[in-house]
Formats: structure tokens, sequence, C-alpha cells
């Protein structure tokens, strides 16, 4: 959740690191900091709030020296003051470190080092941890950050630079993402691949419990133990232009705008029309061990999670097995029940979330088959599990996931495809539903072409205090969806409901300021919908209609109506979320909320 970069090499690094977090300021930005070793010893440089505030304080004075590490905090422990800013420093103050997770038993730590004679000067777990590398300290800083580390519970991930040894990064990571940057005689750390690709594609995953140290020479890897690993250089496939804006207002606005493209990555070379079938070899589970399957369980956080939901009704319907959709950070502490006849499905856009990747395996330890998918290519939850799908949707920057989310419903429509043809799905079912998936790029972007009429919609509902999205079956998911969206990027407060349980309770709240967004396309429950809008409009609301036509009966119970293109009823979801997402950004644009860094929110969450 925080963002991390290193470099070392011939050049001067503070440039390379303010450029690099730039790049992360999607990862955090409550504060940021540099440090730089500069020939005198450690130069630090922080300031509480957006990278910006950082950059004036540099623009007179840009520190000097080839050597140094930068980062951007998402707060955890301690507010988003300056004291709290990384980086942070050991008592001698000749040792920084940035981090990123929780060290958990930092209290016993810090109690220990206090009656040492150790002083602090932030709330952070983190600098509890570097006071305890420095404690460690006799010449090696490789060596005390390895004993400190088998000291500490939590995790991490973690670079440290010291003035004794002007020539070294130590980096660490548990439980949170870090690589290796190798470039042409220089060498970078950082949290994720964006701020390396001006400089390199050349990149080095780090496991957990593996450090990297990094000096002008070269690199290596070891565990805490002291030995030696050797790791695969990996290509990063995607380049500098796909982390930048390319015109738009925001990258939530560019991503939206993608998703044409985005969806067609995600289903290029896995249909099979003639055979009504779906290629999805990644999932490594054979004909015979799909067809085994008793259930499926799928664990997903936040946006992930209405994927899911819209998974479980695709799987239900066309395979007939029955599946379970599990909020990732409950899984784990429930004692579920799994076992090898259960298949446990993760889906995470970073591949890094922490509670989705705690629930994948403490699934595998109860013997279930485990598959990810993932949007990162090399992350965490993509190396552990038994098998299955990058999204390639591209790199999503903005924090309010877009294009992730119609990938995730299209590989989850590409999974039920293949397991319904195995157990129950005729060949001309198949075939259709390839038609329908096959259809859906265009019929985005025919969606996105109407992008100025739902912004006329926004600037009539910018000032609702509340507002309430309603949908039936597989479209009760995007409902909430939509109301997520909402409330993470304008601050409005919003929710999602199936639309026959309004009167179980919400109809309370419905008056003439509340907006009521009804997501009803021609389905088996339509009619029901159209029953639901009447009660709204009874009480007052203003209702919202997304539907497949405008007709005379919508119009005239909606005060708003937005038409999309008919498709294949189990695949509605990523059509009717297109214009939710749309409505979202532009209120939040008409309120003067920053989109793509919405107040409390971090993109990939490596902490409970």
């Amino acid at each position: 959740m925080c963002g991390i970069v290193g470099y070392v090499g011939p050049r001067e690094a503070a440039g390379i690191l303010v450029e690099g977090l730039r790049r992360l300021e999607y990862r955090g930005y409550d504060s940021a900091g540099i440090a730089v070793v500069n020939g005198n010893g450690l130069e630090i440089r922080k300031a509480a709030g957006k990278l910006s505030s950082l950059e004036q304080q540099l623009a007179n004075a840009m520190p000097h020296g080839t050597i140094g590490i930068g980062h951007t905090r998402w707060a955890t422990h301690g507010a988003p003051t300056t004291p709290n800013a990384h980086p942070h420093t050991d008592q001698n103050e000749r040792i920084a470190v940035i981090h990123n997770g929780i060290i958990e038993n930092a209290g016993s730590i810090r109690k220990m080092l206090e009656q040492r004679g150790h002083s602090f000067h932030s709330d952070t777990d983190t600098e509890v941890l570097v006071h305890l590398v420095g404690e460690f300290y006799q010449g090696s800083l490789e060596e005390a950050v390895a004993t400190a580390l088998r000291e500490v519970d939590g995790a991490y991930g973690l670079a440290f630079i010291s003035e004794d040894e002007p020539d070294v990064i130590v980096a660490a990571r548990k439980g949170s993402p870090l690589l290796v940057g190798v470039g042409e005689g220089e060498y970078f750390i950082a949290s994720d691949a964006s701020p390396l690709l001006e400089h390199t594609r050349s990149v080095v995953y780090l496991d957990d419990g593996e450090m990297a140290i990094l000096t002008r020479d070269g690199y290596r890897i070891r565990n805490l133990e002291t030995d030696r690993i050797e790791k695969p250089v990996n290509q990063i496939e995607w380049d500098l232009a796909a982390v930048e804006r390319g015109g738009y207002a925001h990258f939530m606005l560019k991503e939206i705008f993608e998703q044409p493209e985005s969806l067609w990555n995600t289903l290029r070379g896995h249909l099979l029309e003639d055979e009504g079938t779906s290629r999805v070899t990644g999932l490594n589970l054979s004909d015979e061990q799909i067809k085994q399957l008793d259930r499926i369980v799928i664990t997903a956080c936040g946006t992930s999670w209405h994927s899911a939901l819209i998974g479980e009704y695709m799987l239900e319907e066309l395979a007939r097995i029955p599946v379970e959709v599990e909020y990732a950070s409950e899984f784990r502490y429930r004692n579920p029940v799994v076992d090898e006849r259960t298949l446990v499905i993760g889906i995470s856009q970073s591949g890094e979330t922490a509670d989705t990747l705690a629930a994948i395996r403490e699934a595998k330890l109860r013997g279930a088959r485990t598959i990810g998918l993932v949007n990162v290519v090399g992350s965490t939850i993509a190396r552990e599990v038994d098998g299955g799908i990058y999204l390639h949707a591209g790199p999503e920057v903005g924090v309010a996931s877009t294009k992730a989310f119609t990938s995730q419903v299209a590989a989850l429509a590409l999974v039920a495809l293949r397991f319904a043809r195995l157990r129950n799905l005729s060949i001309l079912q198949g075939r259709d539903l390839i038609k329908h998936l096959q259809e859906l790029p265009a019929h985005i972007q025919t969606i996105l072409d109407k992008a100025p009429e739902i912004e006329a919609l926004a600037e009539r509902f910018v000032r609702a205090p509340n507002a309430l999205f309603l949908g039936r079956g597989v479209n009760f998911p995007a409902a909430l969806e939509g109301a997520l969206k909402l409330k993470e990027i304008s601050y409005i407060h919003a929710e999602g409901y199936p639309a026959a349980e309004m009167k179980h309770g919400p109809i309370a709240l419905i008056d003439e300021m509340m907006p009521v967004v009804f997501l009803a396309p021609n389905d088996a429950v339509y009619q029901k919908v159209l029953s639901n809008m009447e009660e709204v409009r009874a009480r007052g609301g203003k209702v919202i209609a997304i539907v497949n036509e405008c007709d005379a009966e919508v119009e005239r119970l909606a005060n708003a109506c937005m038409a999309i293109p008919v498709t294949h009823e189990l695949l509605s979801p990523i059509l009717t979320v297109i214009p939710l997402q749309l409505f979202a950004y532009y209120v939040a644009v008409r309120r003067g909320c920053n989109v793509d860094q919405p107040r409390n929110l971090a993109k990939s969450v490596t902490v409970e």
C-alpha cells in the first residue's frame, strides 16, 4: 500500500527517486520522502501530504548522491505527519529505511529498546525496526538486517541504506511486493514495475523470506539464513505509455475508456468458437479433475468480491456447481469447510492483496486446489496458486478499479464456460455465449460514446447526500459495484441492494433528495424491477434507469434513462456497470474530489 523505490548506480539518485515516486503515488499519498547518501552522510527530505509537497521542498536544493531510497506512504501506524513520514533512521541516524507493511510486535520491541536508551521521534512501527537494525549493526548492514528480521513478526517490503556502506542497498520482503530492476550498470528496488519502465524492463521478483543486496557491481538474492538463491530475470511486457494518462484528465477516465481493448485482451486466444468452449490451460486442471469437483469457493475483497458474486451466478447457472463467495478477510478465521474436491478461486487485481493471499494459503493447507485471477504478472498470488488466468487488462493506476472489474467478470465467464461444457452445457449454448462475449468490446464502446449524456446526468445529482443502487439477479452485484464506485471517489453515501429487498428497510430513506439507480436490462425479472420503480416514484425518489430500451413505460417512471446494448443475461453486468463507472467519475469531478487518489484508500492493500 506504500510505494518503495531505490537506486544505486552512476547517476544522481534524487531525480530518479522523485520520478519513481510520481509513478508510485497511487500506492500511497499521505506523505513522501527520500534519503540519499551524499558523501558526508545521509541527507533526508520528507513532507506530509501529496508528493507535490516534497517536490516543492526539493525545488531549490536537490540532494546529491548516486545511491538512495524513496517512499510514498499510506498511513497504518501513526497519522500522516512529517515526523511519521519515511524514511526513518536508527538511533545514531546512520541507517535509513523505507517500509511497506506492519511490524506486529513493534510494541514489545519498542519497550525493549527504550530500556536500552533508545528514544523515538515518530509513532511508527518502522522507526522501531530501523532502531533494532542499528542495535545489531556491527559493520555489515546485510547481516544487521537479517538478524533484526529474524526477531520481528508481521509483513514488510523494506529497503535500507547506511552512510557507513555508501554503495549498498539491502531490501527484504515478507507479505508485501518487492522487485529488483536490472539495468545497464545500475540497479533498482521497487514495490512494483511502474517506476522502473523508463530505465529497464528486466526485473527479479522477490518471494517471502528473501533479501536482495544491491551494489554498483550487481545484485544477489539470499534468505535470512545467508543461503544464496538463484532467480530468473523476467521481462515486463508493457511500456511506459501504459502508465501515463495519455491526454485524459485522470487515470480513472483513461481506464474506463480502455475497456473495449482491455476486455478483448482478457478474452483473446481463449475462445474456441467451433467447439463452443474456452481454452484456459493455465488453470492446470484436467477434464477429469474438473468433473470431480464438488463445490467452488471464490474469495476476494472489494470490487473483486463483486466480480466473484457475478461468477457465482455464472458457474451455478452454466455448470451447475455449488458456489460460495467469501470475503477473503473472513475466510481463514472461520474454520472454512474445504477439501481436495473443493476448488478455491482467489481474485485480486494486484495479485498482492494480503487477505486474499492468506485465504488462498489457508485453502491449500486444507487440501483444496487453488486458482487465481490476477492482473499483475509475477505477483505473489500468481506464483503461489496451482493455476489461473492472467487478465492482461494492462496496468490499472486509478485507485477505484474499473477495467480490472470487467476483465475479472470476463475471465470468470471463461472458467464457467469451460466447466459447463465438460458437465452439462450443449455446444450450441456454448457457441451462443462465445458470440455474446465477442460482441462485448463493441457494446462497451457504444456506451462510452454516450459519455456526454452521462456527464450531463451527473450534473443533476451532484449534490445528492445519498444514493441507492438496485438490481436483481446477476445485476445485484453490479448495483453493489456502482454504489462502491460512487462512495469511493465522490464521498456520497451510497448503498447497493437487491431491488426486491428495498421494501425491507431502505425504502424508509427514499425522498425527493434520493437518487435511486435501477439496473433493469430486459431479462426474466424486468417487469418486477419496473414495479420497484413504481414504489420509488410513489415516494418522491428520483429514478435513474439503466435499461436495454428507453420505452414509454420506463420513460414514464424514470427521471433519467440510459439505454445499453442487449447481451447474454449472465454477461449484462459488464455493460450495466459502464454507465455507473462514468456516473461516479463525473459526479466526483463536479464535487472537486481527487478521483485517482480518494482519501483513505490505496490501490494495493497489503496489510490486514
